[in-house]
């Protein structure tokens, strides 16, 4: 109903809009964020009902969202509609549908996720490392990832970052994805050699055991990665960290 409903996606659409000037610089209110947040919400059932969710990428609706991702205020308006922006790009994701992946690698939401996972909350950073790892889960995502040196080290910088803080350490939700992420992309031969040399330390040494020790998959997933970074370690050439990849 609400996508085939006459003006309704415009009306939401409307509402996106009007608050752009708000942006930069940085004046958006509470109230004009909740009220922004409430027409992504509605947007967010049509990205994740089977029906809508083809029509909501041919119309490429999410572009609407990019530059609520783009923004660096931490401020509570701000940081509202940076979740509620990935909440939209979260439920495209779960139908694990390669047509979204490859609308999300298009249109370049990876940079966009990644900057969600440096600056935003704990809350923020799990859905944007959910995107993440449903992307890099997907064979044309994972390709992407590692087809060049930039793009590997923007991912590994942005997952690195939520583990190696003395002061911050992830939720388990948030480790789980993160490690899952990790675990993908020893997949990839590119990959999986990079790891070897810039796996966070964190995840080697038992700091975040703590974290890990009441989720079996966790402990089974990482137990995964260290025993596949271990191995390439344990011999054969010195690994070149990806520095044979063509740099974009």
């Amino acid at each position: 109903m609400l996508w085939h409903s006459f003006g309704t996606i415009i009306a939401l659409l409307q509402e996106i809009i009007v608050v752009y000037p708000a942006l930069s610089p940085p004046t958006l209110s509470l109230l004009a964020s909740n009220r922004v947040c409430n027409a992504l919400a509605l947007l967010q059932c049509v990205a994740s009902h089977p029906k809508t969710r083809s029509h909501f990428l041919e119309a490429r609706i999410p572009l609407y969202l990019c530059a609520f991702l783009q923004t660096d205020s931490k401020t509570r308006p701000f940081e509202y509609l940076r979740l509620t922006s990935l909440g939209v790009i979260g439920a495209l994701v779960k139908a694990d549908d390669t047509k979204v992946i490859n609308f999300l690698l298009q249109y370049e939401f990876v940079p966009l996720c990644l900057h969600a996972m440096t600056i935003g909350s704990e809350v923020s950073k799990t859905v944007a490392t959910f995107v993440i790892e449903k992307i890099v889960l997907d064979d044309a995502g994972l390709g992407y990832i590692c087809a060049t040196a930039d793009r590997f080290f923007a991912v590994g910088t942005a997952l690195a970052s939520m583990v190696t803080s003395p002061d911050d350490k992830p939720s388990p939700r948030l480790l789980k994805n993160i490690i899952h992420c990790y675990l993908r992309i020893t997949d990839n031969p590119r990959g999986l050699e990079a790891l070897q040399t810039c796996l966070p330390t964190t995840l080697k040494d038992g700091t975040l055991n703590n974290l890990i020790r009441d989720d079996p998959t966790m402990r089974l997933w990482l137990n995964q990665l260290l025993v596949k970074v271990r191995g390439g370690e344990m011999g054969g050439q010195p690994p070149s960290v990806l520095g044979r990849m063509p740099r974009v």
